[in-house]
């Protein structure tokens, strides 16, 4: 038995052919550079939500290893250089309990902006655009106390209804569509105090 080969019919693939199969891999390869984007938004989001809950823990150890001067936390709003850099290092120096808080708020403001990171003259570190509010009993008392930290985040979403922080500095969008927003809720006792 003899087999014949007839070489007329194989001559390769045709343009049109080759044109479909680019077009078809183009088309797959936009999708995995979409998924990709996509991929390192959401990683992004997912760093800034880590960072602030982190942040926001370090303020809630602060405020307890400092119970006495609880006073000086509550009502401030901290970011973006808002807070004075404190007269004394209560690193180096021993300091009364206001001015271990006014230290804590600039230290705390210094993460939160990321200027401990930086790449050239930019802040690498923190948050983007960081807002943070500190609210508790008056006068310092035992209680609930609360930490809230706002930021920018990537995509325009809801405006987060649960808390009001950052709300009114305009870093957000319009109608605040671009703010993320953490709290965390912490009780300080009378034992605390002594």
């Amino acid at each position: 038995m003899t087999i014949s080969f007839n070489h007329s019919r194989c001559n390769g693939f045709s343009l049109i052919e080759v044109l479909v199969a680019l077009f078809v891999i183009s088309i797959g390869m936009l999708g995995i550079a979409g998924m990709e984007l996509f991929s390192k938004s959401t990683g992004n989001e997912a760093i800034q939500r880590s960072t602030a809950v982190l942040l926001a823990q370090e303020m809630m150890g602060k405020m307890r290893a400092n119970p006495m001067g609880l006073s000086a936390y509550i009502g401030n709003t901290v970011g973006n250089a808002s807070v004075a850099t404190p007269t004394t290092n209560c690193k180096t120096t021993s300091c009364t309990t206001a001015a271990l808080a006014s230290y804590d708020l600039w230290s705390w403001e210094q993460l939160l902006d990321g200027t401990t990171e930086t790449s050239g003259a930019a802040n690498t570190g923190g948050l983007v655009q960081p807002q943070a509010c500190i609210s508790g009993p008056a006068a310092g008392a035992a209680g609930v106390y609360t930490v809230a930290i706002a930021w920018r985040g990537n995509t325009a979403m809801g405006n987060p209804s649960i808390s009001t922080c950052g709300q009114s500095s305009g870093l957000y969008g319009t109608n605040n569509e671009f703010r993320r927003v953490i709290i965390i809720n912490f009780y300080i006792s009378n034992d605390s105090f002594t």
